[in-house]
This record gives C-alpha cells, sequence and structure tokens, in this order.
C-alpha cells in the first residue's frame, strides 16, 4: 500500500498520511519497526471498545511530540491495519521522530 509523503491540508499545514500496523495484546509499548510499508506498533490495549485506536493516538502524540488533537484515524478504525493522518508534520519527519529510516521506494 503506497502512502501519501507530507502534503499542503486545506487551511495551508502540512500534514502526513502515515500507514500503521497495530499489534494489540503487546506485553509493552513500543514502535517494532516495519511491516511492508506500515509503521507496525505494538499496544498493551485490547482491540475492543475503541481501547487499542485511543492507546495508538495516545502513544503517537507522545512518540511524535504532538498534541493529540493533531491525529487522526482516516481509515481502518475496526482493522489493524490503519491510516493516521498527522497534522504539522511530513511522513519523513514522523518516522524520523518514530527511530525509523524510510523504505527505499519500490520500483
Amino acid at each position: 500500500m503506497r502512502t501519501p509523503r507530507g502534503r499542503e491540508g486545506e487551511r495551508g499545514g502540512v500534514f502526513a498520511v502515515v500507514a500503521v500496523h497495530v499489534l494489540p495484546r503487546a506485553s509493552r509499548e513500543e514502535v517494532a519497526g516495519f511491516s511492508g510499508e506500515a509503521v507496525r506498533i505494538r499496544l498493551t490495549a485490547p482491540p475492543v471498545e475503541n481501547r487499542a485506536n485511543e492507546a495508538l493516538q495516545r502513544f503517537l502524540a507522545g512518540a511524535l511530540d504532538i498534541p493529540r488533537r493533531s491525529l487522526g484515524i482516516v481509515a481502518g478504525g475496526l482493522g489493524r491495519r490503519k491510516l493516521v493522518r498527522v497534522e504539522g508534520l511530513t511522513r519523513e519527519e514522523c518516522l524520523r521522530r518514530l527511530g525509523l529510516t524510510p523504505p527505499r521506494d519500490r520500483e
């Protein structure tokens, strides 16, 4: 799945859309590398009653050092694969703050 790089938002601000693969009920919360082009994130929350989505937003806000209101799940709210919109950062900046190197584009 190809994800958009950083873009200009409707109000002129930069945003990124980052593909995420969530692993719920993990023993600890952490960034666990890549699953294809998606960022793999382990969360301790169970995948019930929206708890994993809330934990994902809380984790990403802390890891990216941005306010929680700057994040939004735009696709995949009920699955493990999600698209997360991040206001104010490019995709490359998001990956850098998560301690990852962007994967090379496949030809």
